[in-house]
């Protein structure tokens, strides 16, 4: 019933975008079609020069070869985590977002079985875990981090999910999917949806986490 609900709400769904003539980049927000529907996650190894230690989804920046935004996300993922693309069903996106390096990042949904084997590509990653749907739709699992960018004050969600935290990139792009697809009415008032967040890269303080 989760899944149908998502299904039917991405495909009636009219995606944000933004037109900043930025690089563009693909992620895959991948979804088991277990009982207990799950989303994929990896850990970007420490050794990398960009994003070391952070929760991201599977994707990257788009090739000159790629077709599309759909074959960026599906190419990362096979890369990153081994998925092999005929194994995912794309039932749609949600808004592009701005990462702080000047990427324009499109989320794209998938649908996964549960059972497809998954293996980390160590030169990228240090870990791929899961995480139930539901357990971001339970309130007492979300906290906010305060940021002050420019003297506007943004209330960042993110997700401690055991050793991981959710946040950032990855908990903007989580929580308007949860929005869109499940009604989870988190609120989200990020910078990531303005073309000018990456000009304003290293201008932003955090300060403590509220529950």
């Amino acid at each position: 019933m989760m899944l149908h609900q998502v299904e039917e709400r991405l495909q009636n769904h009219q995606p944000r975008t933004i037109d900043a003539q930025l690089p563009e980049a693909a992620v895959l927000i991948p979804i088991t079609n277990a009982s207990e529907p799950e989303l994929v996650f990896t850990r970007r190894a420490p050794h990398m020069n960009t994003h070391s230690g952070e929760v991201a989804f599977p994707g990257g920046k788009r090739d000159l070869s790629d077709r599309d935004l759909i074959h960026t996300a599906l190419r990362e993922s096979f890369e990153e985590i081994a998925l092999p693309p005929e194994a995912v069903r794309i039932i749609g996106q949600t808004g592009s977002v701005v990462s702080r390096f000047g990427l324009e990042v499109t989320p794209i949904v998938g649908i996964m079985e549960a059972d497809t084997p998954l293996r980390a590509n160590m030169a990228e990653l240090d870990r791929i875990f899961k995480v139930p749907l539901s357990y971001f739709l339970d309130k007492d699992n979300l906290t906010f981090n305060h940021w002050k960018l420019r003297n506007q004050d943004y209330m960042m969600p993110s997700f401690y999910y055991g050793e991981y935290l959710i946040w950032g990139l990855t908990a903007v792009m989580l929580v308007e999917f949860l929005n869109i697809t499940l009604d989870a009415d988190i609120l989200l008032n990020a910078p990531h949806f303005n073309s000018h967040f990456p000009r304003a890269k290293g201008m932003f303080q955090s300060c403590s986490m509220d529950g």
